[in-house]
């Protein structure tokens, strides 16, 4: 297996390189895939792109969550299937507190895989992913997919998207999450469940919170998929349900 992972040095237009979490106004993309001509296909696919450039590649999870400590980029493209540390697991510590300690907001995985099967789907989301696509997606929709992230927004393939919403369709109502799955939230996630809980629309959490709206858009779609829930009314409900917020206001 491939595992080696590489370090690209970006020019900006007036030629002095980038240092890490530095741009010259094109989204900053590391690519995580264990297939070393898969990694050059997307690198040439996004490069292609004229807001895009790809500022490292890694053949493993461990090795991606270096490089993205390391770097800082904006969006992260990550496999599921890996040697030494697989998607999920390097996914959750991209999106775990002590990785973004110091009030660091956690940098948006844009999971791609081959496999269609809610193992991994829900692993990943569960995770802390930001979005999900299928490889054999058209090669716009990555691209597409990754701005998306960027801005803030979830991105779900058609096909995962339709196995999520046969899952809510089914479940008994009214579906409760657990106070397991309201543990998976990190600090930050639970003052924006609790700040929607309470009536705020995105840009006042984003006041109250000293973030920006595309950072707690991100948060809210974490929430959501963490929870297991289809919307901000069920995640809202929730809260109330399992004690985050009290129905005075408090918590």
């Amino acid at each position: 297996m491939d595992t080696v992972h590489s370090w690209k040095t970006c020019e900006a237009a007036g030629g002095a390189a980038l240092t890490a979490g530095e741009s010259d106004g094109r989204l900053r993309v590391v690519l995580v895939d264990d297939e070393a001509l898969i990694r050059a296909g997307l690198a040439l696919l996004l490069e292609s792109e004229p807001d895009m450039v790809v500022v490292g590649e890694a053949g493993d999870g461990r090795a991606g969550v270096e490089m993205v400590a390391g770097l800082q980029p904006d969006v992260v493209v990550m496999d599921v299937r890996m040697p030494v540390m697989d998607g999920v697991m390097a996914t959750r510590i991209l999106t775990s507190e002590e990785f973004n300690a110091g009030g660091r907001e956690a940098i948006p995985v844009l999971i791609l895989t081959t496999f269609n099967d809610d193992v991994a789907v829900h692993a990943a989301l569960r995770a802390g992913a930001s979005g999900f696509i299928l490889k054999n997606s058209a090669p716009r929709t990555l691209a597409s997919a990754i701005r998306a992230l960027a801005e803030g927004a979830g991105w779900l393939d058609p096909n995962v998207t339709h196995k999520l919403l046969e899952e809510f369709s089914n479940r008994p109502e009214p579906f409760l999450p657990t106070p397991a799955e309201l543990d998976m939230l990190t600090h930050r996630e639970r003052e924006v469940l609790a700040a929607i809980a309470r009536g705020m629309n995105n840009a006042d959490v984003a006041g109250k919170l000293f973030m920006s709206e595309a950072t707690v858009k991100t948060h809210v779609h974490r929430i959501l998929m963490k929870l297991g829930v289809a919307d901000r009314a069920q995640a809202v409900a929730a809260a109330y349900r399992l004690g985050l917020v009290k129905p005075d206001g408090r918590g």
